[in-house]
């Protein structure tokens, strides 16, 4: 493969990796991303910085912020609620 189709195919597989990550893509593209990142080291790198940030983001969005501070958002939207009822 020719250096011009290596960045080709870097620049198709870096395009396609946000939804390869999210299992978005059509299987055979999927299949050529996959096929891809066996093959790059570059490509394959930010491919595992993307895993690692998408379950970063995953287990943020599971947690639940402290009782209190609920209490005081929910008091707080209230009172706006009935200033402007």
């Amino acid at each position: 493969m020719s250096t011009v189709e290596a960045k080709k195919s870097c620049t198709e597989a870096r395009a396609a990796l946000e939804e390869y990550l999210h299992n978005e893509l059509r299987a055979e593209d999927a299949a050529d991303v996959r096929a891809h990142l066996a093959t790059c080291e570059e490509c394959s790198a930010e491919h595992h910085v993307g895993e690692m940030l998408t379950a970063a983001l995953q287990g943020a969005c599971k947690d639940r912020a402290p009782e209190e501070l609920r209490e005081r958002l929910l008091a707080s939207l209230r009172a706006a609620r009935d200033q402007h009822s």
